[in-house]
């Protein structure tokens, strides 16, 4: 990407420029082309950002996994900044329903001098529901060193246990990479440039991890 424009490839998810205020801002937006996710889908999203740019992604509307029938299904992102690059990602709640079964995974390469802010809203279960299966996979380096590694089982039997959900059925996360967040309650600083805030819940609107404020610390 430049300040002059940006490419834009599409799939499952068609992604939308939007207009901003600000030259060295660039805003998109991702939209589902299709029902998302379904039994079999491969979702693969793929961000590459270079130069003193600052890219804001936005989803317009959550995602649901369905019941897959015992299928099962991806959602890979691959982030990649460079040259004093910026990503903000807010994600929508990321909702999996009962007979679903997801692999979920990230990975992150940040250069010297660029960062991320992402949110991550995981609820397990539509209403009435008690959720399926996701797998999440976390892998994040700085400057060519390893930043974040980390692998989240949220499988119905694993995620029911007091050092994970409990009876809770959201988890709300905050990561920040590349800096660290402000020193409070709650939040985890990684050994290197890099910091989690997450809350847990019953309902993903009693969330104390708001969109503006996530986006200030950016």
């Amino acid at each position: 990407m430049t300040p002059a424009g940006c490419r834009l490839s599409h799939g499952p998810l068609a992604a939308r420029r939007l207009r901003t205020n600000d030259p060295r801002t660039i805003r998109v937006a991702l939209v589902a082309t299709q029902a998302l996710l379904l039994s079999g889908d491969h979702v693969r999203i793929e961000i590459d950002v270079r130069g003193d740019l600052a890219l804001e992604v936005l989803e317009v509307a959550g995602t649901v996994a369905y019941d897959m029938r015992g299928g099962s299904a991806r959602w890979d992102a691959h982030v990649q900044l460079a040259d004093g690059a910026q990503l903000t990602w807010l994600g929508e709640p990321f909702v999996v329903a009962t007979g679903a079964e997801v692999l979920r995974s990230t990975t992150l390469v940040l250069e010297r001098n660029t960062s991320a802010t992402l949110r991550e809203s995981l609820v397990f279960g539509r209403s009435g529901e008690a959720g399926g299966s996701l797998f999440v996979s976390t892998r994040a380096t700085y400057a060519g060193q390893p930043l974040l590694v980390e692998d989240l089982d949220l499988s119905p039997a694993a995620r029911v246990g007091p050092a994970v959900l409990g009876s809770n059925r959201c988890l709300d996360s905050l990561t920040r990479l590349g800096d660290r967040l402000p020193e409070q309650p709650g939040t985890l600083q990684l050994a290197g440039p890099g910091s989690i805030v997450r809350w847990i819940g019953s309902a993903m609107h009693e969330s104390t991890i708001h969109p503006a404020a996530a986006a200030s610390q950016g």
